[in-house]
Order: structure tokens, then C-alpha cells, then sequence
């Protein structure tokens, strides 16, 4: 598919001011995240591992909003593994890597910023689909 996989994979440090009173991090589209942000969500509370799944073409900045977790992430050919646990950093990934979601701790809030809207057929929801996808195979239809 000619994507470039953890390659694009990169931290973006995120605009933090602080004084006496804490911190504050804003975050503006087209500035300190490199696409326009069409969708934000957030999960917490989370009793379980997320994510086994890779976006067809979506990009994504996810932020440790609060407390920590890894990231697994995958090209099919490397795997990095990626601690977030600071609320002024966030890690770009682009699309077509496939992302596991583990070792949270309670609290933890992953913030994710997308540049599509949701739909669940534009993405590969295991990893057999998805290296079927890299390999050319089942192109027109996502699982």
C-alpha cells in the first residue's frame, strides 16, 4: 500500500503554559497537530485492553490525558512499543499501523484527535485482515 508505517510515527510536544495556579495545554488544529481535526473522543474508565485495529486513513494524535498506558504499534514488518504518560506530549500516527492499547493504569484518560469521522468499515479490526490488506488482498472491503 506504499504506507510508511512507524516511520510517520513521531511525538508532537504540545503547547503547555504554567504558573502558580497548575498547567494548561491547548491544542489548535493546524498548528500543533499536522491535519485538520474533524473528531476528538476520549476513553477512561477503561477495564481492559483497546485498540487491535488499524484505520484505513485515518491520522490520530493520542494524548495521556491522565495517568499512563502503552502503545503497541505495528507496520507488519516493526513493531515500537510507546510509553504515554505526559499530558503535553502526544504521538502522531498515521494510517495503516496497527495499534494495541495495554498496561493502563486506573484513570488513565487516552484523548485521541482524528482527522475523519468514525466509521467502523474503514478500519482492519484484527491483525489476519489487516496484513491480508497490506498484502493487497481484500483492498475494497475492511472487516
Amino acid at each position: 500500500m506504499g504506507r510508511p508505517g512507524l516511520d510517520a510515527v513521531r511525538w508532537i510536544e504540545l503547547p503547555t503554559t504554567a504558573d502558580e495556579r497548575g498547567r494548561l495545554t491547548a491544542i489548535e488544529a493546524a498548528r500543533d497537530i499536522p491535519f485538520p481535526v474533524l473528531r476528538v473522543f476520549y476513553m477512561h474508565h477503561m477495564v481492559a485492553e483497546r485498540g487491535g485495529h488499524a484505520h484505513r486513513d485515518t491520522h490520530q494524535v493520542v494524548v495521556a490525558a491522565a495517568g499512563s498506558f502503552r502503545m503497541g504499534l505495528s507496520d507488519a514488518s516493526r513493531t515500537g512499543l510507546y510509553l504515554l504518560d505526559d499530558p503535553a506530549r502526544g504521538l502522531y500516527m498515521p494510517p495503516m499501523v496497527f495499534l494495541h492499547i495495554h498496561d493502563i493504569t486506573p484513570g488513565a484518560v487516552c484523548l485521541v484527535l482524528a482527522d475523519t469521522h468514525y466509521d467502523r468499515d474503514r478500519s482492519y479490526r484484527s491483525w489476519e485482515a489487516y496484513r491480508e490488506a497490506l498484502r493487497g488482498e481484500g483492498e475494497g472491503a475492511a472487516t
